[in-house]
Protein backbone atom coordinates (compact mmCIF):
# COMPACT_ATOMS: atom_id res chain seq x y z
CA UNK A 1 0.00 0.00 0.00
CA UNK A 2 1.58 3.24 -0.80
CA UNK A 3 1.54 6.62 1.28
CA UNK A 4 -1.69 8.32 -0.49
CA UNK A 5 -3.48 4.60 -0.48
CA UNK A 6 -2.55 4.37 3.65
CA UNK A 7 -3.91 7.93 3.74
CA UNK A 8 -7.19 7.23 1.97
CA UNK A 9 -7.56 4.23 4.64
CA UNK A 10 -6.90 6.55 7.52
CA UNK A 11 -9.49 9.42 5.89
CA UNK A 12 -12.26 6.30 5.55
CA UNK A 13 -11.40 5.48 9.21
CA UNK A 14 -12.01 9.10 10.26
CA UNK A 15 -14.74 9.66 8.33
CA UNK A 16 -16.34 6.36 9.95
CA UNK A 17 -15.52 7.19 13.50
CA UNK A 18 -16.51 10.78 13.29
CA UNK A 19 -20.17 9.96 12.00
CA UNK A 20 -20.70 7.42 14.93
CA UNK A 21 -19.62 9.98 17.29
CA UNK A 22 -21.67 12.23 15.81
CA UNK A 23 -24.22 10.70 16.04
CA UNK A 24 -23.75 9.64 19.86
CA UNK A 25 -22.75 12.79 21.19
CA UNK A 26 -25.56 14.13 22.92
CA UNK A 27 -23.76 17.50 23.25
CA UNK A 28 -24.99 19.90 20.50
CA UNK A 29 -21.77 21.73 20.11
CA UNK A 30 -19.99 19.10 20.45
CA UNK A 31 -22.47 16.88 17.78
CA UNK A 32 -21.94 20.42 15.57
CA UNK A 33 -17.66 19.85 16.10
CA UNK A 34 -17.45 16.33 15.08
CA UNK A 35 -20.35 17.38 12.03
CA UNK A 36 -18.05 19.93 10.86
CA UNK A 37 -14.73 18.11 11.15
CA UNK A 38 -16.55 15.11 9.13
CA UNK A 39 -17.20 17.18 5.98
CA UNK A 40 -13.45 18.20 6.68
CA UNK A 41 -12.18 14.45 6.33
CA UNK A 42 -14.36 13.75 3.38
CA UNK A 43 -12.97 16.82 1.46
CA UNK A 44 -9.61 15.25 2.38
CA UNK A 45 -10.61 11.95 1.22
CA UNK A 46 -12.03 13.47 -2.51
CA UNK A 47 -8.62 15.28 -2.38
CA UNK A 48 -6.82 12.20 -1.92
CA UNK A 49 -8.68 10.15 -4.78
CA UNK A 50 -7.81 12.81 -6.94
CA UNK A 51 -3.99 12.60 -6.85
CA UNK A 52 -4.57 8.86 -7.15
CA UNK A 53 -6.46 9.48 -10.47
CA UNK A 54 -3.55 11.80 -11.19
CA UNK A 55 -6.00 14.83 -11.37
CA UNK A 56 -4.56 18.47 -10.32
CA UNK A 57 -5.89 19.45 -6.98
CA UNK A 58 -6.26 23.03 -5.31
CA UNK A 59 -5.32 22.22 -2.04
CA UNK A 60 -5.87 25.85 -1.36
CA UNK A 61 -9.67 25.13 -0.71
CA UNK A 62 -9.22 23.41 2.60
CA UNK A 63 -9.97 25.44 5.32
CA UNK A 64 -11.57 23.71 8.63
CA UNK A 65 -11.75 27.00 10.68
CA UNK A 66 -14.43 29.00 8.40
CA UNK A 67 -16.53 25.73 8.89
CA UNK A 68 -16.03 25.60 12.19
CA UNK A 69 -16.71 29.10 13.09
CA UNK A 70 -20.05 28.58 10.47
CA UNK A 71 -20.62 25.72 12.87
CA UNK A 72 -20.35 27.58 16.07
CA UNK A 73 -22.32 30.77 15.07
CA UNK A 74 -25.30 28.23 14.21
CA UNK A 75 -25.23 26.90 18.21
CA UNK A 76 -23.58 29.67 19.95
CA UNK A 77 -26.81 30.66 22.12
CA UNK A 78 -26.68 26.84 23.10
CA UNK A 79 -23.27 26.86 24.26
CA UNK A 80 -23.80 29.74 26.69
CA UNK A 81 -26.07 27.16 28.36
CA UNK A 82 -24.18 24.41 31.34
CA UNK A 83 -24.94 21.33 29.64
CA UNK A 84 -23.31 18.18 31.24
CA UNK A 85 -21.36 16.24 29.07
CA UNK A 86 -21.55 11.88 29.09
CA UNK A 87 -17.95 10.43 29.41
CA UNK A 88 -19.06 9.01 26.42
CA UNK A 89 -18.68 11.87 24.31
CA UNK A 90 -15.42 12.80 26.45
CA UNK A 91 -13.89 9.98 25.52
CA UNK A 92 -15.17 10.41 21.09
CA UNK A 93 -12.76 13.65 21.81
CA UNK A 94 -10.18 11.99 23.05
CA UNK A 95 -9.99 9.51 20.61
CA UNK A 96 -10.36 11.88 17.82
CA UNK A 97 -7.73 13.79 18.68
CA UNK A 98 -5.43 10.29 19.29
CA UNK A 99 -6.17 10.24 15.34
CA UNK A 100 -5.92 13.24 14.14
CA UNK A 101 -2.35 13.30 16.18
CA UNK A 102 -1.61 9.96 14.27
CA UNK A 103 -2.46 12.04 11.35
CA UNK A 104 -0.21 14.09 11.25
CA UNK A 105 2.54 12.20 12.47
CA UNK A 106 1.98 10.29 9.01
CA UNK A 107 1.46 13.20 6.81
CA UNK A 108 4.19 15.41 8.48
CA UNK A 109 6.31 12.31 7.54
CA UNK A 110 4.60 11.63 3.79
CA UNK A 111 5.14 15.41 2.72
CA UNK A 112 9.44 14.93 3.33
CA UNK A 113 9.12 12.10 1.75
CA UNK A 114 6.66 12.65 -1.02
CA UNK A 115 7.74 11.54 -4.95
CA UNK A 116 6.15 14.68 -6.67
CA UNK A 117 5.40 18.06 -5.74
CA UNK A 118 1.51 17.55 -6.34
CA UNK A 119 1.99 15.04 -3.16
CA UNK A 120 4.01 17.25 -1.54
CA UNK A 121 1.50 19.88 -1.10
CA UNK A 122 -1.30 17.82 -0.43
CA UNK A 123 0.68 16.00 2.51
CA UNK A 124 1.24 19.66 3.55
CA UNK A 125 -1.48 20.93 3.60
CA UNK A 126 -3.55 17.69 4.84
CA UNK A 127 -0.63 18.00 7.82
CA UNK A 128 -1.76 21.32 8.62
CA UNK A 129 -5.30 20.70 8.40
CA UNK A 130 -5.11 17.92 10.75
CA UNK A 131 -2.80 19.88 12.80
CA UNK A 132 -5.57 22.66 13.07
CA UNK A 133 -8.62 19.39 13.31
CA UNK A 134 -6.49 18.63 16.68
CA UNK A 135 -6.53 22.10 18.07
CA UNK A 136 -10.40 22.14 17.16
CA UNK A 137 -10.84 18.54 19.38
CA UNK A 138 -8.91 19.80 22.24
CA UNK A 139 -10.32 23.29 22.26
CA UNK A 140 -13.95 21.37 22.09
CA UNK A 141 -12.81 19.08 24.76
CA UNK A 142 -11.42 21.41 27.31
CA UNK A 143 -15.14 23.37 26.76
CA UNK A 144 -17.43 20.09 27.21
CA UNK A 145 -14.93 19.21 30.22
CA UNK A 146 -15.56 22.72 32.21
CA UNK A 147 -17.77 25.27 30.22
CA UNK A 148 -17.34 27.56 32.82
CA UNK A 149 -13.78 27.59 32.67
CA UNK A 150 -13.49 27.33 28.80
CA UNK A 151 -15.51 30.95 28.71
CA UNK A 152 -13.27 32.44 31.23
CA UNK A 153 -10.19 31.43 29.66
CA UNK A 154 -11.50 31.84 26.13
CA UNK A 155 -12.67 35.78 26.81
CA UNK A 156 -9.87 36.42 28.40
CA UNK A 157 -11.70 37.16 31.70
CA UNK A 158 -10.66 38.43 34.95
CA UNK A 159 -11.31 36.37 38.14
CA UNK A 160 -11.74 38.91 41.00
CA UNK A 161 -11.44 37.73 44.77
Amino acid sequence: MNAVEMAMKMKKDAIRTYCEAAENCSHPAGKKMLQVILEDEKHHLKSLEDTVKKMKIDVSKLSPMRNVRNALESVKDEMRVKRACSLDDMEAFRLAMDMEKECVDFFKKQAAEAPSPEERALFEKLFHEEEEHFRIFANTHSYLDDTGNWFMWEDHSIVEG
